[in-house]
């Protein structure tokens, strides 16, 4: 996913009370939670709005929701939110939440539906690719649901299982939220086949810049949510000459891509509507007779 913008971060404002000298500045809303009538009160002393709202935190259950646009079914996605992570609630119409992610910053629209009341308090993050849940402790239990990588819990540890609201998930596709995994590229290679789906983080489907926030996390690494922030924010330039290797980015235009090696690259794509391994050099041939310049970048990511 990509859009040009500048990007000014939001700040956490405590105060009640602001004065604002000259002239508001323009903000990019994808990461600023402002629009025609309302804005977040953090931005209170940086632009001018005709109303301000304090963000209530909240939590999405036990299926991902999809954020949109505009507060509409047919409106186009722009990221995903996955169970159990934290959404600021600014303002709620027609049954749809506006506001931003907690681990992102990212706006848009919820339908207030998949929203429960406050943070959910996760004791785990699901690492695995689909996490099935179970009716009780115990394998030969029914199935009553999954979760899907990056999905937050909140339970206690049972036997080999932690025993949440919903059901029992084995521990070995759990890590405690105070842990994380050491190999951000393995967590991208269990995404290998997932459909290519624009606005995915991983819950049926995902897209390019969905892959590297969500493999990044897995790690314990924030990153913004679309390739051109990825490619201001992430990594340091590698020179021309240098070889590639594992765990570098590669940006395109609107895309990216993250290197298993020297010459193959891992990305969620729409030409094959999927999530592979393939030459960097296929990629570029392909995306020539569209660009005069392909690669905007090559970023190596050190953690």
């Amino acid at each position: 996913m990509n859009a040009d913008q500048n990007i000014i971060p939001r700040g956490k404002a405590e105060r009640t009370r602001f004065h604002l000298d000259g002239r508001s500045v323009k903000l990019d809303r994808r990461v600023n939670a402002v629009r025609g009538d309302l804005a977040d009160f953090s931005l209170a002393g940086v632009l001018f709005a005709p109303h301000y709202a304090k963000a209530e935190p909240v939590h999405c259950l036990g299926q991902a929701a999809f954020v949109r646009e505009a507060g509409a079914a047919d409106a186009r996605a722009a990221s995903q939110l996955l169970p159990g992570e934290t959404f600021h609630l600014l303002d709620v119409t027609g049954g749809w939440a506006w506001g931003f992610c907690d681990h992102d910053g990212y706006v848009g629209y919820i339908e207030r539906a998949a929203l429960g009341v406050g943070a959910l308090g996760p004791t785990h993050h699901v690492t695995a690719r689909c996490a099935p849940v179970f009716a009780q402790a115990d394998v030969k239990s029914p199935v009553v649901g999954s979760l899907p990588t990056g999905a937050r819990i909140a339970g206690a540890a049972e036997g080999d299982f932690i025993i949440t609201e919903a059901g029992a998930v084995h521990a070995r596709h759990v890590l405690p939220v105070t842990e994380f995994e050491e190999d951000w590229v393995a967590a991208a290679e269990r995404q290998i086949g997932q459909p290519y789906v624009w606005g995915g983080r991983g819950a049926g489907g995902i897209d390019c810049s969905g892959l590297v926030q969500l493999a990044l996390g897995q790690a314990g690494v924030k990153v913004p949510r679309d390739s051109d922030l990825q490619r201001e924010s992430i990594g340091d330039p590698i020179a021309p000459d240098a070889p590639l290797q594992r765990g570098d980015l590669i940006f395109f235009p609107g895309h990216v891509g993250i290197m298993v090696d020297a010459v193959n690259m891992l990305h969620a794509n729409a030409y094959w509507m999927s999530t592979m391994t393939e030459p960097l050099d296929d990629v570029i041939a392909r995306l020539k007779p569209d660009h005069d310049q392909p690669v905007l970048a090559r970023q190596r990511v050190s953690l």
